[in-house]
């Protein structure tokens, strides 16, 4: 079934509950709203092996697909959970409907943020799947304004949520997941998506808010760094940015190649993991942190592989199974 806010025509017969359960834990569990930052502590007699060369002055956030929520745990038990599992920040997902959505006013927002921040976590960001159903340069003329008043409403719970941070998605020649997807010609993508930005610009540079462009490939639009370069410089604007999915470019180039041609313009990045050892590019491809074939040194130049990483992580959840956690 899908969810109650998705638009009457969306279709995810593709999609069973455990898939959709699978996808909010893999990209929610994997990904950080302004990714890793410290390392976590380790005992004393870890070895070099456990731990980067290096410190990255970053915060370690989770996205809030990666909890039960809403149907098993509260927006407070999310932060309380983040914030107990070592995450410096939550990511926070815009919906039609729920505590996130355009039912909450400037009020309702503020009382979020500072749920968050007495629990101890901050919000690093705003994202939206919305930006599928409706995206910014659909053919049909109700559904791009319809698109571009939930962006508008996104960029004011960013602000009113104390966050600089809205995930874009800018458009798409094809939609794979939606069945039925209408094909949008490149050049009118292309055309949709920049008239899009402009339109949202004023407000987000009034606001502070950046506008984080998204790299996703399987929408077939902005598929190398050159274009994604020339779409954020073309504004000319502070507050068009990059969010850099590491994930997301895996299934057919390396995110190590995009990286220093993106350079300063990623503000935030998503990090995700992914096998290139198969060819399915489907959801099962996408795997938990250092479980897949991402080459993380190069992704983070001297970031260390840690093959004591997998065991450290299957002791902890076999430890949880057997409800050992705090014991010693």
């Amino acid at each position: 079934m899908q969810p109650a806010w998705f638009p009457a025509w969306f279709d995810d017969a593709s999609f069973d509950r455990r898939q959709w359960l699978k996808y909010g834990t893999l990209l929610g569990s994997t990904l950080g709203g302004l990714a890793v930052s410290g390392e976590a502590a380790l005992p004393s007699s870890a070895s070099s092996l456990q731990r980067s060369g290096r410190q990255y002055a970053m915060k370690k956030s989770i996205n809030l697909w990666a909890f039960p929520y809403p149907a098993k745990m509260t927006l407070k038990e999310c932060f309380e959970l983040a914030r107990r599992a070592g995450f410096d920040a939550v990511e926070v997902n815009y919906n039609l409907e729920g505590d996130l959505s355009p039912a909450a006013g400037e009020k309702e927002l503020a009382e979020i943020r500072s749920m968050a921040e007495k629990t101890g976590v901050a919000i690093s960001g705003v994202c939206s799947f919305l930006f599928w159903p409706y995206p910014l340069t659909a053919n049909n003329e109700s559904v791009r304004a319809r698109s571009l008043e939930i962006a508008s409403k996104m960029i004011r719970a960013a602000h009113h949520l104390g966050t600089e941070n809205l995930l874009v998605v800018p458009g798409a020649v094809y939609i794979p997941w939606l069945k039925d997807s209408e094909e949008v010609p490149y050049k009118i993508c292309d055309e949709r998506a920049r008239a899009a930005i402009r339109k949202l610009l004023p407000e987000a540079e009034k606001l502070k808010v950046f506008l984080n462009i998204e790299n996703i490939f399987f929408n077939a639009y902005l598929m190398s760094p050159p274009d994604m370069i020339e779409f954020v410089d073309s504004f000319k604007s502070p507050h068009v940015q990059v969010h850099f999915d590491t994930g997301n470019i895996m299934p057919f180039q390396f995110p190590e190649h995009w990286i220093p041609m993106l350079g300063k313009r990623i503000k935030n990045i998503h990090f995700k993991e992914y096998s290139k050892k198969g060819t399915d590019f489907s959801l099962e491809s996408f795997r938990p942190l250092l479980d897949g074939t991402t080459n993380w040194p190069a992704v983070m130049e001297s970031f260390n592989h840690y093959p004591e990483a997998l065991v450290y992580q299957a002791s902890d959840a076999l430890d949880r199974m057997l409800g050992r956690v705090g014991r010693t």
